[in-house]
């Protein structure tokens, strides 16, 4: 089969602008709780795009950790993606639910969550995890998969589940959104597109783009 010749014609669902909710992380929850409910792989892995020095693009999949007053997630502040934060805040995220024809995308800027809402999600992780934060100099160069496990061995040895604490370079950011997209997908690519827009005066509007 060729590449051009791949195509789905999605009908499962539909999607109008008097049936979303008033604010866009509201609908996101009920979209969020129905791809949960449906068992949608990986659910919560969203594309997360960045600017670089050169004013390119770049992109990853991260995985939202929260819900509460914009997109939780977490990583290394030294990484690539961390040092591109600290340069230019602006970010565009996206999710695709294939088992749902489903997909949102929203635009806004990052903030850096509070050292006790790290503390509360690192704690939360499993040890494994925590050692792996002390572990790896993300997007640093390595000589080979050596360096990292003697390291983990060395760190296991020193910093026991009652004595590691939350790396200063490993935290959580907060993406506050001003634009948010909801598109699902609709026979014959006549697809259904929901956009909202933080408005001057806080309030959001919302209207229907063409496929």
């Amino acid at each position: 089969m060729k590449i051009s010749d791949i195509r789905i014609d999605y009908a499962l669902k539909s999607l109008d602008v008097e049936d979303v909710q008033k604010m866009p992380l509201e609908q996101f929850k009920i979209w969020f709780d129905e791809a949960i409910d449906t068992k949608v792989l990986e659910v919560n892995a969203m594309n997360l795009a960045t600017v670089q020095n050169d004013g390119t693009p770049n992109s990853r999949i991260v995985l939202l950790k929260g819900i509460e007053d914009g997109l939780i997630f977490f990583t290394n502040y030294q990484s690539k993606k961390g040092m591109e934060l600290a340069q230019n805040p602006n970010v565009a995220v996206t999710f695709f639910w294939a088992e749902l024809e489903r997909q949102v995308r929203f635009l806004g800027k990052v903030e850096k969550i509070s050292e006790i809402d790290s503390d509360e999600y690192f704690f939360s992780r499993p040890y494994s995890s925590q050692i792996g934060a002390w572990v790896s100099p993300q997007s640093s160069e390595i000589a080979n998969r050596d360096f990292l496990e003697n390291k983990e061995n060395e760190l296991r040895e020193n910093l026991d589940p009652k004595t590691i604490k939350r790396p200063e370079h490993w935290g959580g950011y907060r993406i506050k959104i001003h634009e948010a997209e909801f598109w699902q997908g609709r026979p014959s690519r006549l697809h259904d597109r929901i956009l909202y827009r933080l408005e001057a005066t806080g309030s959001w509007s919302k209207v229907r783009l063409a496929p």
